[in-house]
């Protein structure tokens, strides 16, 4: 049986072009700490617990929405490059795929792991936004570089 979990070829040209654009926002937005009076609204919230401030369940609050904006923008990119077929995707791909899954996975438990051990407060909030984009950078680094030994050396054996 086969199994069709893949987006077409098609969707990673797509996810690169917004992706990196997106990443270079991001980075802006973090550094610079942007928020663009037009973007505050009210949102529907689950949960609000607030610094010094509201604590409630379901209900609507205030909150300049370009963070999460971007954090859409870059999961859904980030998942058509990472989850879009390859021209030729065959069996030895599948093995790539999935071996640099696994690889990205562990990789980025690592990172977690040694995180909760060695770095606190506001920087420790800081890893754990960024660690929710790591597993996909890491796998999409690591599927790319196993992808592009295997057509050197394919193209050696030529």
């Amino acid at each position: 049986m086969k199994l069709n979990y893949l987006f077409p070829h098609k969707y990673k040209k797509i996810g690169w072009i917004i992706l990196l654009p997106a990443a270079v926002m991001a980075f802006i937005v973090v550094n610079y700490d942007l928020e663009p009076e037009v973007l505050d609204m009210n949102v529907p919230a689950i949960f609000v617990d607030e610094i010094m401030g509201d604590k409630f369940l379901f209900g609507m609050t205030e909150n300049n929405v370009l963070n999460e904006i971007i954090g859409v923008v870059l999961i859904l990119s980030f998942l058509m490059v990472a989850f879009s077929k390859e021209k030729q995707e065959d069996e030895l791909i599948a093995k790539i795929r999935l071996e640099s899954l696994v690889w990205a996975t562990y990789v980025n438990y690592a990172v977690l792991l040694f995180s909760m051990i060695f770095i606190y407060g506001m920087s420790f909030l800081w890893v754990m936004i960024f660690n929710m984009f790591t597993i996909l950078l890491f796998f999409i680094i690591r599927f790319r570089w196993q992808v592009n030994k295997l057509n050197k050396s394919l193209s050696h054996e030529e």
